[in-house]
């Protein structure tokens, strides 16, 4: 239950920073990268509302865990508010930079989130096998994006 109350806005913000990318980034890759971690988590958002729904339990609004920096607690790799604004007011190349900078933190937060859920049971174990699994790979690929760039 923990899990699906902290993952759902980890991922709602991983969805808000790649539709900045949509509009934002100027590389090509970047673009895809970020249409393809949207096109994963959207429907691992509404698994994960269901499972609360169905357990009586809360589903986390839109930006529930948005934090300032400082704040010390919540889950690892979210961004903080000022970080949040930094990518939204960055374009071009500086965008591409940061958002993948912003995005390897982010994920590397979820990956250990999730390797912490894999003990819980069978559907939660599942879910967070897939997440560490995808979310690694993309971090990966990430960091080749980040290397090539200027």
């Amino acid at each position: 239950m923990q899990f699906a109350t902290d993952m759902i806005p980890h991922h709602q913000q991983a969805v808000d920073m790649t539709t900045l990318a949509a509009t934002h980034a100027s590389s090509a890759e970047v673009k895809a990268l970020a249409a393809k971690i949207r096109k994963e988590q959207e429907p691992e958002i509404t698994t994960m509302s269901g499972w609360l729904m169905a357990w009586g339990e809360p589903v986390p609004s839109p930006g529930a865990m948005h934090h300032d920096s400082g704040d010390m607690g919540g889950m690892p790799g979210m961004l903080t508010d000022t970080e949040l604004r930094q990518l939204g007011a960055a374009t071009g190349p500086a965008f591409d930079k940061l958002f993948l900078t912003l995005m390897i933190k982010h994920h590397e937060g979820a990956v250990e989130t999730a390797t912490t859920a894999q003990s819980q049971g069978s559907a939660v174990k599942q879910l967070a096998g897939s997440i560490v699994t995808s979310q690694t790979a993309e971090i990966a690929e990430m960091k080749a994006l980040l290397d090539k760039l200027p």
